[in-house]
């Protein structure tokens, strides 16, 4: 069994906790063991930090890490933008002299960075260590039947040489292997690799602008595809494309109701755990497709 320090982030044990329990089933049944890290805190989020002082962010990145350093473990981490800072910091922090500045800030709270452990997206594990044939054999229910479309999360894909895990070049297809591996019918279309808009730079700063973004998405998903569902693996992603389609359907006239499930949430379904456990929380209801898993 391998084993990585769990980073949840804010979000996720906070307001969607029934993601967390998706993870803490799913992951362990796939021989991956994950150890909680006492004493986190915000990644930092993009919009905090590192927009201004590049110090604080990197003390908060290499506080973060030194938890899984620690206990001698890489990291796992659900959330795309918490993902990213944890990554793109571990990418700073390989400059000794900001390693060394930043250690200065650490052990004032008696912690040190040695720049030992990496931030692996969920993702990451669960296609390029667990891989698709152990899912597809541990897995005893399917999502055969139904359609669905995948978000990819954008801070794991760019900068790629920083962030990237795809094994090849080309479009991203992880998420759409793991989530065929389930069963599902992975329907494309046009604006399959546009953010969904929730960033929070981004709806914070241009809120009609962001729905703007979701709308188009959405739009284009009815018309091209089949799709019953809409997979991600970002807390951010989940959250926005859940909420907001509520609110989109009260501003346009026009009804916005496809479910959004975190993929671990599905892969906990498909394993047969309860959904009042690991896909009990949304705005957009989830029971159509909830039912048909077999």
């Amino acid at each position: 069994m391998s084993k990585y320090g769990l980073f949840l982030g804010c979000n996720t044990p906070a307001l969607r906790p029934d993601v967390e329990h998706a993870i803490r089933k799913s992951m362990p049944e796939l021989g991956v063991d994950l150890v909680d890290l006492p004493g986190y805190v915000c990644c930092p989020a993009f919009g905090t930090f590192p927009s201004a002082d590049e110090d604080a962010q990197l003390a908060v990145n290499a506080w973060n890490l030194s938890l899984a350093e620690e206990q001698g473990l890489d990291m796992a981490v659900q959330c795309g933008s918490c993902y990213s800072s944890l990554r793109m910091g571990s990418h700073l922090l390989e400059n000794e002299e900001k390693r060394a500045r930043v250690n200065e800030f650490l052990a004032k709270g008696g912690r040190n960075f040695k720049g030992e452990t990496r931030p692996r997206h969920m993702l990451d594990v669960l296609y390029n260590e667990v891989g698709v044939d152990r899912i597809v054999k541990t897995i005893g229910r399917s999502l055969e039947g139904l359609h669905g479309i995948v978000q990819f999360p954008c801070h794991t894909l760019y900068p790629s040489d920083v962030v990237g895990f795809e094994p090849d070049q080309g479009p991203p297809h992880v998420l759409t292997d793991l989530l065929e591996a389930l069963g599902a019918t992975v329907d494309h279309y046009s604006l399959e690799y546009q953010c969904c808009g929730g960033a929070g730079g981004f709806s914070n700063a241009d809120a009609g602008a962001a729905h703007e973004f979701l709308r188009s998405k959405l739009d284009a998903i009815i018309a091209e595809t089949q799709a019953d569902f809409i997979v991600v693996s970002c807390i951010t992603c989940l959250m926005w494309m859940d909420n907001q389609q509520k609110t989109l359907s009260e501003a346009n006239g026009k009804k916005y109701a496809i479910p959004v499930f975190d993929y671990n949430q599905l892969l906990a379904l498909c394993m047969g755990a309860p959904a009042e456990q690991v896909a009990a929380i949304s705005t957009i209801p989830r029971e159509a497709v909830i039912d048909k898993i077999k």
